[in-house]
Order: C-alpha cells, then structure tokens, then sequence
C-alpha cells in the first residue's frame, strides 16, 4: 500500500504561481509512475500532468503545456507540480495518483491506470 498526500494548493490570482507536492510514503520502494490530476465541479476528472519513474518521461494535458512543470524527487519519495501563469479555469481540486510500474520510462495518463490516490488539494484562481 502506498498512501499519498497532496499540498500546496491556495487561493492565487491569475497569472500567479503555485507548487503543489505530493509526499509518498508506505511501500515506495517499488517503482512507481505518478501523475496529477484535477476536478472541477461538475465536471469529470482529467489528467494534467504524468511522469515516469526516472523522470525522463512526461505527460502534459495540452490546456497546461508551457505552464505546468512536473517533477520527482525520488529520494524524497515526492513529486511536484509546478504551477505557473495561473487562469480561473485551473480552478479545480488536485489529485495525485500513483501506481507500480513495469519499466522506468512508463508514463500513465488515464485515472484507471492508477491504484493510489491522495486525497486532494484546492486550487482556487481568482480573475
């Protein structure tokens, strides 16, 4: 079992900044390919953001690509979001997910290919 815990999030104005985290712990001695994800209300979940187990490989929702910076830090067992040129779409809570895998350069981007989840973390941009 893995247990995952998200923080960071907060209320910012738009064209801020926020770095979410993601502290792993429990059985982290696996490899694990992660990612994030947000929800808005009403709306279904959607991926945002995946990385491989090396860190060599990411995964970036088009709506985020030159705004969004994923990264790990495998000796922390954390992985980061980096967030920046925020707009009120962003609006959403955010979720990181984890699960084992098979090869190093594995990236995951659908909310099936997870089994760990944390528990979420606000993210309100104001206009």
């Amino acid at each position: 079992q893995v247990q995952l815990v998200e923080s960071g999030g907060g209320l910012v104005q738009a064209g801020g900044s926020l770095r979410l985290s993601c502290a792993a712990s429990g059985r982290t001695f696996a490899p694990y390919a992660m990612g994030w994800f947000r929800q808005a209300p009403g709306k279904e979940r959607q991926s945002v953001a995946a990385i491989s187990w090396s860190g060599g490989r990411t995964y970036y929702a088009d709506s985020v690509k030159g705004r969004f910076t994923i990264s790990r830090d495998n000796a922390k067992n954390t992985v980061y979001l980096q967030m920046n040129s925020l707009k009120p779409e962003d609006t959403a809570v955010y979720y990181c997910a984890a699960t084992e895998a098979s090869l190093p350069t594995l990236v995951v981007v659908t909310t099936v290919g997870y089994n760990y989840w944390g528990q979420g973390t606000q993210v309100t941009v104001s206009s």
